[in-house]
């Protein structure tokens, strides 16, 4: 595993960040490991099987002291409680951004009149559980960081203005994952921690498909940019990628 020269007291860097993107193997998740890396950072990118993720480790080769691979497996609860430990040797020892993107859409049957109450439940582990695990077992990295802020990939499905019923597992997550993330920001705010979720758009992935009107690329740059504007003290945010806000 690559170490990344990261400085023991990163708050003497006004520049560089260190950054920790969970699912970043693919997709959305992939464009932000690159977002971050185009603008300076030192990323940290995690995938269930780093010995398959053939794109991630192709980034990691041309730049091996600013981007490490790690294995995180969010919806094992051992695979997260070891993640610190991990990124330890990896040579991080703070970080200042954490992006909650690792997820799934769930089950093929998410019905209310026809569920598959098991993929159900694995939709919740991951989407929803996943993302508040992570942030407790890095949480000294986070407060050891410089003005540091947790973003979490949601989706406008999860919205509760929404009345649409589809894929109601998946929706159902990301609502419940914006409650946490609400009251996780309300929780940090005194630690200096901020806390925003955000809708990363339609974007042409293997879960959004190719007639998705985003590029990843596109999305990522923007959500880059809202985590910019993140600011201490102020309260959870929800906006999608291109800054608008959504209605919780």
């Amino acid at each position: 595993m690559a170490r990344l020269a990261i400085p023991t007291d990163l708050r003497k860097d006004i520049i560089m960040r260190a950054v920790l993107v969970t699912g970043g193997n693919r997709g959305i998740g992939l464009a932000l490991v690159q977002a971050f890396l185009d603008r300076g950072d030192r990323v940290v990118a995690t995938a269930r099987d780093p010995a398959k993720a053939a794109e991630l480790n192709a980034k990691a080769a041309q730049a091996p002291e600013r981007l490490a691979v790690v294995a995180l497996d969010v919806a094992n609860p051992a695979s997260v409680a070891g993640l610190a430990g991990r990124l330890t040797g990896a040579g991080v020892t703070a970080l200042d951004v954490l992006v909650n993107n690792a997820g799934i859409i769930g089950p093929a049957r998410q019905s209310t009149l026809d569920m598959d109450f098991d993929g159900f439940a694995e939709t919740l582990a991951i989407n929803t559980l996943g993302p508040l695990r992570v942030v407790q077992a890095v949480l000294p990295l986070l407060k050891a960081g410089r003005d540091a802020k947790i973003l979490t990939i949601t989706s406008a499905m999860g919205s509760m203005s929404h009345t649409t019923s589809d894929r109601i597992a998946y929706r159902t997550s990301k609502a419940a994952v914006n409650k946490l993330m609400q009251g996780l920001g309300t929780d940090l705010a005194p630690q200096g921690i901020a806390v925003a979720v955000a809708h990363p758009g339609w974007v042409r992935t293997d879960m959004g498909g190719q007639a998705a009107a985003v590029a990843p690329a596109d999305s990522a740059a923007g959500l880059v940019g809202l985590i910019d504007r993140m600011a201490v003290g102020e309260p959870c945010s929800f906006h999608d990628w291109s800054g608008r806000a959504v209605p919780w």
